[in-house]
């Protein structure tokens, strides 16, 4: 039979997550952090293995996850923010940028740094994602942080070349 490996939804007692939120747009971004919390929390952490930074605008959150991916405190980092469109080009600027420096930290870091950066084109679809109708984006991303810890937990360190 193959070998089969799967994370698990359980934290570990030895295990911390960060949350990276954005202030910018921060009626949902709350929303998103709190149920980000409520995953983690509801899966076995203690309020103690949760560390949140609130960052101005989900532009900055590439740098403080690199930060805090390289510093080797977090088995995994929670990236949380809304990016809504608006009448310029700006929106997709942001979104590109932020989306490309979040995959870059967790492949540059080996550090799982899941994505949760609301895209919409209005508030009301924000806000459906924040928990309203669909479900919370945060919370989602909190299982799929605990999942992927697991799963890297569960793997050999990659050797030095």
């Amino acid at each position: 039979m193959s070998q089969v490996i799967r994370g698990q939804w359980c934290v570990k007692p030895e295990q911390h997550y960060a949350i990276i939120a954005a202030e910018f747009n921060s009626p949902i971004t709350s929303r998103l952090a709190e149920g980000a919390v409520d995953a983690l929390l509801r899966h076995g952490a203690e309020e103690k293995q949760i560390t949140t930074i609130w960052v101005p605008g989900s532009f900055e959150i590439p740098t403080i996850a690199e930060r805090l991916a390289k510093s080797g405190n977090f088995c995994a980092v929670v990236c949380l923010g809304c990016i809504i469109r608006g009448q310029t080009t700006h929106f997709e600027h942001v979104a590109q940028q932020v989306a490309s420096g979040i995959a870059a930290v967790g492949l540059a870091t080996g550090v799982p740094t899941i994505f949760a950066i609301i895209t919409a084109d209005t508030t009301e679809q924000a806000m459906d994602r924040a928990g309203l109708k669909m479900g919370n984006a945060g919370w989602n991303a909190a299982c799929s942080a605990i999942e992927m810890a697991d799963v890297m937990r569960q793997l050999p360190l990659p050797k030095n070349t």
